[in-house]
């Protein structure tokens, strides 16, 4: 019988009267960008391999053969050595191509009991595993070089806003820890992603299971799955642990974007309050003077292109009918460039971050300005016994006073501040400093520098865990 595999290239050739033409080989092949799953690809067939000779459906000199043959096609990948063929389509049967060169029928044999649509959707788990474990080990390290800074900063004063105007005094470390914080929720949900990511999708075949005596579970475990898809018509056809890692990728972004947002607006020469190292900045072609920002602010642009890949993977999804339909090839860009977009950016933040240079002065002079302690003023008054709605009242004509006169609310005489309030005394003072007003915050999540501090043990205590 004529081995139409090796001649034709393709696995079904011995359906069709005619070859594909050029053109669907060029539009249909995934090979250029699926490559990146070949090790994940080997991985799952070696131990499809096992399984299947564990059930005796293969013979144990197969199971070598092809153990053999997977470690020298390893071996080629990895040296740059392997020869991809956009004939073949795809990784997979790119894969079982050179393996049945190598070992002839024990190749050939590695398929039963499976599809290429169970196959891939293995592949893509396996890889999204180890995704979504790089890029935790990253958040982990960003997180540590915030804690680094903000242990540095945790009594260093610098404005609140709320609406960009000057709001109260916080410190640079509080500000810093609530990115931390931020970055924290976006390791929990990549966790919580990550168990529904962890199930075995194998031994689905192309929908409806395997007339074959497999034992899945055999094969979950040997791959570290917590379990295996229990419906073989949703193990193959949806990606929605797919959308939901791009969602959980883009949330992330999103946080990565408003501390860019931030880094951009500390480091410009009108608010001055950070320096950013200058191997992550830029100059001018034309201008001398500049020192432009722009690792934060691609990584602010980076965020859209996140987004776009989610939209994609929701529309892919959005009317497939059950089963496996070829629209799902259009999953893996999307996928790869988040995830490329994910790790690169995360790896450059935790060196930027380290390297911030703080400018307290700054921050301290910019804190003073703005009336940041009117609502301790405020609250003074309250703990003096007038209602707050009277105490808000009497400290907005203060504030006007002060407006009117280009001074701050600590420049107003004892005196000239009684007059909005008898019940003003002489320790007024500690209330307007920027120092009584973090430090009065002293509660759980609140700006005092003790509560900073006790708020990076913490974080540290469950980064050591």
């Amino acid at each position: 019988m004529t081995d139409q595999f090796a001649k034709k290239s393709e696995a079904w050739s011995a359906r069709f009267s005619e070859p594909v033409s050029e053109l669907v080989k060029r539009y249909t092949a995934s090979v250029d960008f699926d490559q990146r799953l070949a090790l994940f690809d080997i991985e799952g067939s070696l131990a499809h391999a096992a399984m299947l000779q564990a059930v005796g459906i293969l013979s144990e000199q197969d199971l070598e053969s092809i153990r053999q043959g997977m470690a020298r096609i390893r071996t080629e990948i990895e040296g740059g050595e392997f020869r991809w063929s956009i004939d073949l389509e795809d990784v997979h049967l790119n894969i079982e191509k050179r393996l049945t060169e190598l070992v002839g029928d024990a190749g050939k044999r590695l398929h039963t009991a499976r599809s290429r649509n169970d196959q891939v959707a293995t592949d893509i788990r396996l890889w999204m595993r180890s995704t979504i474990d790089e890029i935790r080990a990253l958040l982990r390290a960003l997180r540590i070089s915030l804690l680094d800074v903000a242990e540095t900063n945790a009594a260093t004063v610098m404005p609140g806003f709320t609406h960009l105007q000057v709001a109260q005094p916080v410190t640079f470390g509080h500000h810093l820890l609530a990115y931390v914080e931020m970055f924290t929720r976006d390791d929990e949900r990549l966790a919580d992603c990550r168990r529904r990511v962890n199930r075995l999708p194998l031994g689905a075949a192309a929908l409806a299971g395997t007339s074959y005596p497999i034992d899945r579970e055999q094969v979950a475990r040997a791959l570290g799955f917590e379990g295996v898809c229990t419906n073989s018509l949703d193990a193959v056809s949806d990606r929605d642990f797919a959308i939901e890692f791009t969602a959980c990728a883009s949330v992330l972004m999103m946080h990565v974007s408003r501390l860019s947002e931030e880094l951009v607006t500390w480091m410009s020469p009108r608010v001055g309050f950070i320096d950013l190292p200058d191997r992550f900045c830029t100059g001018s072609s034309i201008m001398p003077q500049k020192k432009n920002p722009d690792v934060p602010e691609l990584a602010r642009g980076k965020t859209g292109r996140v987004y776009g890949s989610l939209i994609s993977l929701l529309t892919l999804m959005k009317a497939q009918p059950l089963a496996y339909n070829k629209d799902n090839q259009e999953d893996k860009e999307p996928l790869f460039d988040t995830a490329d977009t994910v790790t690169e950016t995360l790896r450059i933040f935790a060196d930027m971050i380290a390297g911030i240079q703080v400018k307290p002065e700054r921050m301290r002079a910019a804190a003073a300005e703005g009336f940041s302690t009117a609502t301790d003023l405020a609250d003074y008054l309250v703990r003096k016994g007038l209602p707050f709605r009277d105490a808000h009242e009497a400290v907005a004509l203060a504030v006007r006073q002060a407006a009117a006169r280009g001074i701050d609310l600590s420049d107003l005489s004892v005196d000239e501040l009684r007059a909005f309030s008898p019940l003003v005394g002489d320790d007024v003072s500690q209330a307007l400093s920027l120092e009584g007003s973090i430090n009065a915050r002293n509660h759980v999540g609140g700006t005092a520098p003790a509560q900073v501090r006790e708020a990076i043990r913490r974080h540290r205590a469950a980064l050591a865990g």
